[in-house]
């Protein structure tokens, strides 16, 4: 044990080699432990940091505090997070800002990043070759408020508030609060710790009760109750629902690593990457800490536009409310059209919008959004964002000549291969992991554990977020799905792979060659595939067995199918392995038997 204990300090810490410069912040005015703020002597040591070649940026074990009033404030847009209405300013304050850094790694030797107020942790902004590594971060009042269910009648609910979450009782009724802000309006998720599950609930029914605290920390609320249904020992999350900070932003840089990092709390939409290359998360942990329940405001990590490979190993999520993983394209639809080459494009989903989303040299692909069809390509040679929602492009080529406006447009350069392995997804009420990328993708030795949606979501829509775009060569192997979609009923296949084409073209397939095999699935009802407009999905050599598990939100339904396909075509099922299930019922619309290989002689297809 003691020999494990030297090496796990080795591997914190290993020493400078020739070359290296080591640049310890306690040099610059700030100590470990002293609960001081370690803003201004961070920001000095960051700027130390622009002569030498390879550097350790070094903080030696402890804690240490980062204050919002004196963090440094920059105006970035930011994919998905928040309307002109909802957050009108786009000022951003971060506690860790790196802009234009190269070649640093940033040593946390075990240490805690503590943060105070609403604000982003750290900012890469366009740099290249940066490591961050062997560091913990958390909140000393996350924006997430937290309760726990004493006892409830359809009157009376007492609850004990976690400690962590500040709050104060005027006239009557509880306010949350925190450094700099208080809760205005309100987003509320329950959670059962015994059993990991989350659902929807709401905060409406206490904020408008006569709230008196009975004992330090335990609060009755006398209401109406009578709608809502919350058991002792479950724990109601609230917090704002805008998005005005993101938990940490990587935005148009390139080779960045993340090693060894703690994320005990984001505010926002998590750990966002933006037009960023070569991306490598090894042994990042979103999950809470102090006996709370909630880690990320919304998502975990979240690429928006991103291109080279994004490698995600050895992660964990738990405590989330939105999803652990999503990468993605923007769509921007075609608004005008100068023939034969210039064209103005729009961002159309109300929280993403504000930064160049296309580059001079980039290839695009022309989309016709009902049907999500491919029309042609081009490339740029130019491109300017002459508005928060708009950008003027220039081809090289002529535009197609099928383009109309209210087509959309792919930027295809920017679509990263993405590797997801040996990580673990658990309690979220969303989906586990999302994707849509054209390039290679391998989902491996994973366990999605009673995600309350799809464990996995391949989209693609010109409609709704907007988010691109079609999967060509996805790999899903190895991984065990446990109990998973338990919050929407029939339709939350586990695997899902609903692309939005509102308008079904013939013979014209969104995604291709989808390839599920040697997975565990441990389901209750649920379907375990669900799949539109693929052509060349195969499903082999899975493990198919029902447990006993009855989520509340599903009780008493009737068996669902175990597949539901819908305007496919080559569609293999071979060699699984089916235990506890009942039925055997395939459901099919716009397709029939004939465009599905399958040794399932017990199998019924319905229509």
């Amino acid at each position: 044990m003691k020999q494990v204990f030297i090496l796990f300090l080795a591997f914190l810490w290993l020493p400078p080699v020739k070359g290296q410069t080591v640049i310890n912040v306690v040099d610059y005015g700030i100590q470990p432990d002293s609960f001081e703020d370690a803003v201004p002597a961070v920001k000095k040591a960051i700027a130390a940091c622009r002569d030498a070649e390879n550097i350790i940026l070094k903080f030696p074990g402890g804690r240490y505090d980062f204050w919002w009033q004196s963090a440094e404030e920059r105006e970035y847009f930011i994919s998905n997070t928040s309307t002109e209405k909802e957050s009108p300013s786009k000022r951003k304050r971060t506690g860790l800002l790196f802009e234009h850094k190269s070649n640093i790694t940033i040593e946390g030797d075990g240490s805690q990043f503590i943060f105070h107020g609403k604000m982003i942790t750290f900012t890469f902004d366009r740099c290249n070759n940066i490591t961050l590594q062997n560091v913990s971060m958390d909140f000393e009042r996350p924006s997430m408020s937290e309760l726990t269910v004493v006892s409830f009648s359809d009157t009376l609910v007492t609850a004990d508030i976690h400690p962590d979450s500040r709050y104060q009782i005027m006239d009557g009724r509880l306010v949350f609060y925190g450094d700099g802000w208080r809760m205005i309006d309100d987003h509320a998720i329950l959670v059962n710790p015994a059993s990991g599950i989350m659902v929807y609930s709401s905060w409406r029914p206490f904020a408008k009760s006569l709230a008196i605290e009975i004992a330090p920390g335990r609060v009755a609320f006398s209401g109406d109750f009578s709608k809502h249904r919350f058991n002792p020992g479950e724990v109601l999350t609230v917090r704002d629902p805008i998005r005005d900070h993101v938990g940490a932003f990587i935005n148009q840089s390139k080779n960045i690593t993340l090693r060894n990092v703690t994320m005990h709390y984001m505010h926002g939409l998590g750990i966002i990457s933006q037009y960023s290359e070569d991306l490598h998360y090894d042994s990042v942990l979103v999950v809470p800490s102090k006996g709370r329940q909630i880690a990320a405001f919304a998502d975990a990590m979240h690429f928006s536009g991103c291109k080279g490979n994004i490698l995600i190993e050895r992660c964990h999520f738990r405590g989330l409310h939105d999803d652990p993983v999503n990468v993605h394209g923007t769509h921007l639809q075609i608004t005008d059209i100068e023939f034969p080459s210039r064209l103005t494009v729009k961002f159309m989903h109300g929280q993403t919008y504000g930064f160049d989303a296309f580059f001079m040299g980039d290839s695009v692909s022309f989309v016709r959004a009902a049907t999500l069809q491919p029309l042609g390509l081009g490339k740029l040679k130019s491109a300017t964002l002459v508005a928060e929602r708009e950008m003027v492009l220039e081809l090289e080529n002529t535009i197609p000549a099928a383009i109309k406006t209210g087509d959309v447009l792919e930027n295809i350069t920017w679509t990263p291969s993405l590797t997801v392995r040996n990580c673990r997804f658990e309690r979220t009420n969303t989906r586990g992991l999302l994707v849509t990328t054209r390039r290679k993708v391998l989902i491996e030795n994973n366990t999605f554990y009673r995600t309350g949606m799809h464990a996995i979501l391949i989209a693609n829509d010109a409609s709704s977020w907007y988010e691109s775009g079609p999967v060509y060569d996805v790999e899903i192997r190895n991984n065990t799905f446990q109990e998973c979609g338990y919050n929407s009923g029939k339709v939350n296949a586990v695997i899902n792979i609903a692309p939005e084409n509102h308008t079904v073209t013939r013979d014209f397939y969104v995604h291709e060659n989808i390839r599920i095999e040697d997975n565990h699935f441990k389901t209750f009802n649920q379907p375990v595939l669900g799949a539109r407009s693929v052509k060349g999905l195969l499903f082999r050599n899975n493990r198919i067995e029902k447990t006993g598990f009855e989520p509340i939100a599903n009780r008493h339904e009737t068996a669902s199918p175990v597949f539901v396909l819908s305007g496919s075509r080559n569609i293999v099922l071979d060699n699984n392995r089916f235990t506890g299930l009942p039925d055997m019922v395939i459901n099919l619309s716009n397709m029939n038997k004939k465009h599905i290989k399958t040794d399932l002689k017990e199998a019924s297809f319905h229509h």
